[in-house]
């Protein structure tokens, strides 16, 4: 075992959603094209990297800022809820190594649990309706149950008190920087699992910066003798 790895077994576990545990971050520049597109203008890809990780109301202002769009924020969710149900339904995908990851979790006896700043009805529209695993969760915090978004650390704040432990005794995987900085600095053993999507993004006070959700140091942390196979 790497010895940089070596400490006190975490007491509980939580995944962010989009782009950690599914593939979504790569749909969803798909659904803000088409939205521009009928518009008559071209995606800033600036103004999407600084809306990854945050609360819809948030992202979906920069986003109506940045493109100087004169729909309001109801109506882009009300637009991109209809859009995004065809790539949900053709390319919707779990991340590379959480089903694994989740089954040797529940071996383990480790609980989990779910941060996102995704809405309510999405969570059960991916994780309990298409992907059929939400109820292996011990709960689930969306944007709606707190009051600041991410990169603020309340969601996981929230999360270590569900849990009842201390937020050090707490691992969070995350792919974005915004995820990732509300993670640490709530003090949790913060894990950054970036896609192609955030592989540059700064993830400084990481515990480490892993491959995937398959990566060997995972398991390690989470003290499983048993290896991922990656």
């Amino acid at each position: 075992m790497d010895v940089s790895l070596a400490g006190p077994r975490p007491q509980a576990v939580v995944f962010d959603l989009d782009g950690l545990m599914v593939n979504t971050e790569e749909l969803h520049p798909l659904v803000a094209e088409e939205i521009l597109r009928e518009r008559g203008k071209t995606l800033n890809r600036t103004i999407l990297e600084n809306m990854i990780g945050r609360p819809p109301q948030v992202a979906l202002q920069l986003f109506i800022d940045g493109h100087e769009l004169t729909a309001t924020i109801e109506e882009l969710i009300s637009e991109t809820d209809r859009l995004f149900v065809h790539y949900l339904d053709t390319q919707l995908a779990p991340m590379p190594g959480l089903l694994q990851l989740l089954d040797h979790l529940e071996a383990a006896g480790l609980p989990k649990a779910v941060c996102t700043s995704s809405r309510r009805s999405f969570i059960q529209d991916v994780l309990g309706e298409r992907l059929g695993i939400l109820e292996r969760f011990s709960f689930v915090l969306s944007a709606e149950d707190v009051v600041q978004g991410k990169p603020d650390p309340e969601i996981y704040l929230t999360a270590a008190n569900r849990f009842d432990v201390l937020p050090e005794q707490m691992v969070v995987f995350e792919d974005s920087h915004h995820g990732f900085t509300a993670a640490h600095r709530a003090g949790a053993v913060a894990i950054a699992v970036p896609g192609d999507h955030s592989r540059h993004h700064q993830f400084e006070g990481a515990r480490f910066v892993a491959n995937t959700l398959a990566d060997p140091r995972i398991y390690q942390i989470l003290g499983f003798t048993t290896s991922s196979g990656e």
